[in-house]
This record gives C-alpha cells, sequence and structure tokens, in this order.
C-alpha cells in the first residue's frame, strides 16, 4: 500500500491524496490550487497523474479547494466515479459550475490583454458545461454507511461538522491478509458549531491523514462570537450605521444568517434589513434547507420553539440574485446588515458595499474568518486606514472587528481532542496536511510527543510506503 500526496502538502490548498492498494489507484479529493496566478495555473492545468490510471475518486466535501479540479479530470477522459455524501453532491452541482464561470470569465479576461499583446489566446481550465457533465460522474454514499469501492478496501463516510455534507473518508483495507483502517479527516469541523452536528471519532485507526489549517492556533468559543456579533449590531445600529459582513457563501454565511436568526429569537439585536447578497449563497442556503439530516440536536430544537421552519428565514431577511437589486441596496438609509460574498473581499459584490460604506465611521466591516495574505480582507483584518477598491484609494473610517470564532476548522485543542478520544493504540503512521509549513509543523510535534511512531509533514509529490 502507497500513499502520494499531490496536494495542500505544506500548504492549505489544492487537496489531492494518492492511495494505491491491491492494484486500484483511490483519489482522495481533487480540489483547485489557489494562490499566485501564474503557478495556480499551471498547477491545475496540468494533473500530476494519468487520469486514466484512476479508479476512483472519493470526495470529502464541496470546498473549491478539495473539489474544484474534478471538472478538470473529467475534460482530460476521467471515466470512473467521484464518490461522496448526497449533501456535497447538491453543493457541487452549483458550486462547480460557479467555478466554471469564474474560468470562463478570467480566461476572458486575460485573452483581451492577450489580444492586445498579440499573444496566442488560452482556453479556460474548464468551462461550465465541464462542471456539469462531471456531476455525472458522482454517486451519493450517506453516513454511516459502509460501501465496498475496489477489491479488499470499503469505504464508510462520517459526519466531519466542516460544513454541510463534509466527511471524514474512514477506509477498511485487507491487503496481504492483513485488515488496517486508513482515516482521513478531510476538514475536520469544531464542536458546539452552528447548525452542524459535532465531528464525529473513529476508533482503531492505523493511519491517519489529519488537517491541520490551525494546527498552531486557538479559536474563540462560537456561542461568545456569537454574543459579540450581537453587540456589533447593537453598537452600530445605535449609531445610524451599517454592518457589512464578507462572508464564504457556502458555510459561513448561513452560520452567520443562522446565528442572526438566534440573536434575534432572543431579543438581543434589534430588528434590522438584513440582505444575503450573492447568487451562490442563495442558492447554497437552499440547498441547507434539503438536508436537515445534517443538522445537529440544538438547531432541531430551535426549530420546534421558534416560529419559523427555516434556520435562515426570518422576519426582514432580503437574498438578493439579480445585480439591480443589489446597486439598490446602496441607496438604503439607515441601518442594515448586509452579507456578502467573497469571504477574502477580492471580488464580488462585497467591493461594491465596502466601497460604498467604508468612509463612513457611523458603519462596521465584521471579520469572520481567515484572510490570505495580501488581500483586501487581510488588510481590513489588520485595519489598515487606506485600501485599495477597484484599483482607487479609499481611508477606512468604519469600524473593523474580527470574529474568528466563526472559523469552521478545529483549532489547535480541538484537532488534538479528537485525536485522543479516537482512542487508536495501533496507530502506525500520521500525515499531517492542510496546513501552512509552521501549522503542520507544530501539530505533527505535538502529535509526535504522543508517542505515534511515525509523524511526517509530506512535500508535494512524496510517496510512502505502509
Amino acid at each position: 500500500m502507497k500513499l502520494q500526496f499531490w496536494g495542500a502538502a505544506r500548504t492549505t490548498t489544492g487537496s489531492m491524496h494518492l492511495l494505491t492498494v491491491n492494484g486500484t489507484r483511490i483519489l482522495m479529493d481533487c480540489g483547485l490550487y489557489q494562490g499566485r496566478r501564474a503557478e495556480a495555473f499551471q498547477r491545475n492545468r496540468t494533473l500530476p497523474f494519468d487520469v486514466d490510471q484512476i479508479d476512483v475518486l472519493v470526495l470529502s466535501h464541496a470546498h473549491i479547494d478539495h473539489s474544484g479540479n474534478i471538472p478538470s479530470m473529467v475534460r482530460s477522459g476521467y471515466q470512473g466515479l467521484v464518490l461522496c455524501t448526497p449533501a456535497t453532491r447538491d453543493l457541487c452541482s452549483i458550486m462547480l459550475l460557479d467555478s466554471g464561470h469564474i474560468q470562463e470569465s478570467d480566461a476572458e479576461y486575460l485573452n483581451k490583454k492577450r489580444r492586445r499583446a498579440g499573444q496566442p489566446l488560452i482556453e479556460p481550465l474548464y468551462t461550465r458545461e465541464d462542471a456539469t457533465r462531471s456531476m455525472e460522474h458522482f454517486v451519493s454514499i450517506p453516513y454511516r454507511r459502509p460501501f465496498p469501492i475496489a477489491p479488499g478496501v470499503k469505504l464508510t463516510f462520517y459526519d466531519a461538522g466542516h460544513i454541510l455534507g463534509s466527511a471524514i473518508v474512514c477506509l477498511e483495507i485487507d491487503e496481504n491478509g492483513r485488515t488496517r483502517r486508513l482515516v482521513f479527516t478531510g476538514d475536520l469541523g469544531r464542536e458546539d458549531k452552528p447548525l452542524l452536528r459535532d465531528p464525529y471519532v473513529p476508533d482503531g485507526m492505523d493511519v491517519l491523514i489529519t488537517e491541520s489549517t490551525y494546527g498552531n492556533r486557538l479559536h474563540g468559543a462560537s456561542h461568545e462570537e456569537t454574543a459579540r456579533l450581537g453587540e456589533i449590531i447593537r453598537r452600530t445600529a445605535g449609531r445610524g450605521g451599517k454592518v457589512i459582513i464578507p462572508a464564504f457563501s457556502v458555510g459561513r454565511t448561513q452560520d452567520i444568517v443562522y446565528s442572526l436568526h438566534q440573536l434575534l429569537e432572543a431579543d438581543q439585536i434589534p430588528h434590522l434589513p438584513v440582505f444575503v447578497d450573492s447568487p451562490l449563497s442563495v442558492n447554497a442556503t437552499q440547498v441547507f434547507l434539503l438536508h436537515p439530516e445534517c443538522y445537529d440536536q440544538q438547531t432541531h430544537q430551535f426549530l420546534l420553539d421558534s416560529s419559523s421552519r427555516s434556520p435562515f428565514s426570518f422576519p426582514g431577511i432580503r437574498y438578493v440574485r439579480e445585480v439591480d437589486e443589489s446597486k439598490q441596496i446602496n441607496d438604503l438609509e439607515g441601518p442594515a446588515i448586509i452579507l456578502s460574498a467573497s469571504g477574502m473581499c477580492e471580488t464580488g459584490r462585497i467591493l461594491h458595499h465596502l466601497k460604498n460604506n467604508i468612509q463612513d465611521a457611523r458603519n462596521s466591516v465584521v471579520i469572520v474568518g481567515w484572510m490570505a495574505p495580501n488581500t483586501l480582507g487581510r488588510r481590513l483584518a489588520e485595519r489598515e486606514h487606506r485600501v485599495r477598491i477597484f484599483g482607487q484609494e479609499y481611508v477606512r473610517r468604519a469600524e473593523v472587528e474580527v470574529l474568528n470564532g466563526f472559523s469552521a476548522h478545529a483549532d489547535r485543542d480541538e484537532i488534538l481532542a479528537w485525536f485522543d478520544a479516537s482512542q487508536s493504540p495501533n496507530l502506525e503512521h500520521v500525515y499531517v496536511v492542510h496546513g501552512e509549513v509552521e501549522s503542520s509543523m507544530a501539530l505533527a510535534e505535538t502529535i509526535r510527543e504522543r508517542g505515534v511512531p511515525d509523524v511526517l509533514v509530506p512535500e508535494r509529490g512524496q510517496e510512502v510506503e505502509l
């Protein structure tokens, strides 16, 4: 049995791990690499293996850094299945199509420049049509249903608690008369996170591939961050301002909307207009409504106790699809709450809302997730006085608050608590992935101190024998 790490190795993006066992090649995740444009373009366009040799693809969840290059595989001739949970399939049906639209738009933008420079034109990485065709390969497997996927290999998905449909991948492997259990966390969620169940804790692991996004950092508690959000809204509304919240369309937006619903039900914030201004967010929220089986018990109880049948619907909320509707928000007088994508503040409608509101000291910008270096979101999180939006400089007078407790990733202590609860005395190998180098190395050292014989932070392309 061999493992080769082709993505999310000493970085947090492009998840892709190749398992070879009993003559079968199983790919776990096929995510887009997101980084500097030239490097990302080359990595995503050039798959590091022959797709004809991949027998099956197992997908942990729908986020684009885990699923986003599946259409490239299909475009390159992949004929196998993509196995995932039902909610992951439904989210991918909208997210991959949206990604295909972005690929087409990026290629169109670059080709305008290349035409003027007399350079050869480029094709998009993949198209919306490719994304649609890729969905023909998806097969849904519910949580906790063992499913044979290859000779001597049985797959079971368990709830990872990260986003809707996210899964911990468990492979029961019989090879040469020996049975071993390989566990891949995908992205591990948090306990007591809004909406979703806590991450499942497997036992009897022999091999573990674990994420490490926050392997050296801690979050605040989710309920404390909800209370802080309420304080910010009350304070901003009191001075007649708007609350602008950049949020990723899938997961984070729904968490924030549900938290607003809770705050309203508890009379902890005033009744204000709430706008969810992102077509993808609107579509993703519809998918969330299709999968109440993923909700935790607290959410079910909240719905029983409230007058609403949906976590995402309450008086005053408005979901905005059309551009004209989005523009009308800018003319609104008085306090309001605006959630919009993209989460990093690099593209999308959030840029227009920031441009129109950032210079007004009555307003607040609430950062609810990690912001990558060199992004507008990071500059706002660091409270820079001057920022550039659409190439124009603006003086930031709006208040900025950072709420890290809404993160969907387990922090260091939560990963270790999950690890310790697994009670796996036979654990031989741990591979620490999906984290920046410092984060992965710190988590690896802590796990090593717990007595695991082999703990490795693999490099891209590195292959190990198990």
